[in-house]
């Protein structure tokens, strides 16, 4: 559990410079949250990661090096998600979200998308219109767990059985994560440096990087939020006919927001438009989503030669589950988090992470290839392509080891580090940036803002 180790760890996944370590101070030790996991080193790394890549592409375009500073509680809370508008705390959970007793164990049932819910009450024989959370517990007394995972599965809905780690590591997927990288960094094509421009002393490391970010939920809306904190021009893309969660207020700090239907010409060619000037393209589709449209990474790559593709996905792109859905909590109840959890804290059923850590940290690794990949394309030219997925995060959590006294802390006041701002949707009150950089503090320029509140073109 030795931050600096796993730092070291996630910085030669990135082929950077190791001497750049030498610039950053981690300060804190688990357990910071209530967990036998090591969720506060988690945390800690991945946005260090983020925050000291995007300083040493800096320092490849010309910067000084300075020095980066990541606390670890402040970390964990940054994690957590915390947030309000308007003085009001949003519920996060549909009432259908969460655990439910099968005829042989547990599953966790993903209800925050209507159509979600709805397909899954349907499996169940019930409707929304109707149903209780009790009516749909009463149904699932007549399943086994696998077996409602799977018909859920088929359908296209979002549910995951309740294993044991032993029960994960013998599953064919588990062994296909297993045998990948935490993260990757792949040249898929040839071109020459895509030039910045030039960056004074006194500006964010990522200053004039132009950002489109296709993502939703959580993890790659908190990737691009990261690498608008660090001074990316991000331009968040969303459908007009697909569903936001309230986080979104969040998340979006410091991103342009636009509308764009990629199956409507007119709003392709304003794609297309965007994508001829931009220098990263963040997507977290399923794999696959986006190539029938015409925006993989290699049709990208041939539409603006240098660019960094950014690919996120709940199971990644190799094995039996890489076509399958998914979300932080689906993903900690399938990988054996939950149960694991639970014995430590001697707890009666499956217990939840602290937070949505596996989102969380993947969205700063997503940052941090981000800004690794492109050092690598200024100094070697190619065009880049990045994979980051959740249960490999997963997978990555795991190996960092448990915390025997992980619950003896209770959750910590969080109070000293929020901020409060001025968005579209409210008074925002939220964790400021925990990164500390030495020379140009890292923040926000722009206000968080509703999905479709600027044009589809960059500043």
């Amino acid at each position: 559990m030795d931050a600096n180790a796993n730092l070291s760890r996630i910085w030669s996944l990135g082929g950077l410079p190791p001497q750049a370590l030498d610039w950053v101070d981690l300060s804190g030790a688990d357990p910071v949250l209530p967990s036998s996991f090591a969720v506060g080193t988690a945390a800690q790394t991945s946005i260090a990661a983020a925050a000291l890549a995007a300083c040493e592409l800096g320092h490849a375009r010309g910067q000084p090096r300075q020095r980066v500073g990541v606390d670890m509680l402040h970390a964990a809370l940054e994690c957590e998600g915390w947030f309000s508008v308007n003085g009001q705390v949003l519920d996060p959970w549909d009432a259908f979200s969460g655990l439910y007793a099968c005829a042989d164990g547990w599953v966790r049932v993903h209800a925050n998308f209507a159509h979600h819910r709805d397909g899954a009450l349907a499996l169940l024989g019930l409707t929304s219109a109707t149903a209780q959370r009790e009516d749909a517990q009463r149904a699932l007394r007549h399943w086994k767990a696998l077996d409602f995972e799977q018909a859920a599965a088929e359908r296209g809905l979002v549910v995951a059985a309740v294993r044991s780690f032993a029960e994960w590591d013998a599953h064919p997927h588990a062994q296909a994560v297993a045998a990948q990288p935490l993260l990757t960094l792949e040249r898929i094509g040839d071109a020459p440096p895509l030039a910045l421009p030039e960056l004074r002393a006194d500006q964010l490391p990522l200053t004039g990087l132009r950002v489109l970010d296709l993502t939703r939920i959580v993890a790659g809306p908190v990737a691009g939020r990261s690498l608008a904190a660090l001074g990316a021009d991000v331009l968040l893309v969303n459908s007009p006919h697909l569903p936001n969660i309230g986080l979104i207020a969040e998340t979006s700090r410091g991103k342009l927001s636009c509308h764009l239907d990629l199956h409507e010409q007119d709003d392709k060619r304003a794609m297309d438009a965007l994508v001829s000037n931009a220098d990263v393209f963040v997507q977290g589709y399923r794999p696959g989503g986006l190539e029938a449209l015409g925006y993989g990474p290699q049709a990208l790559a041939a539409r603006r030669p240098g660019i960094v593709v950014v690919s996120l996905s709940a199971y990644g792109e190799k094995g039996p589950w890489a076509q399958r859905r998914g979300f932080d909590s689906l993903v900690q109840t399938a990988t054996g988090f939950n149960l694991a959890e639970a014995e430590a804290a001697g707890a009666e059923k499956p217990q939840a992470l602290p937070m949505q850590i596996l989102d969380h940290a993947s969205g700063y690794l997503m940052a941090f290839a981000t800004a690794a990949a492109k050092v690598r394309q200024l100094q070697e030219g190619g065009s880049w392509h990045v994979r980051v997925s959740l249960a490999q995060t997963a997978h990555w959590l795991r190996g960092l080891g448990r915390v025997p006294s992980g619950f003896a802390v209770t959750t910590p006041d969080r109070q000293a580090f929020l901020e409060t701002y001025a968005s579209g949707f409210g008074q925002l009150v939220a964790v400021r940036p925990t990164p500390q950089l030495s020379r140009t503090p890292a923040g926000w320029s722009r206000p968080s803002v509703p999905p479709g509140t600027h044009a589809p073109v960059w500043p």
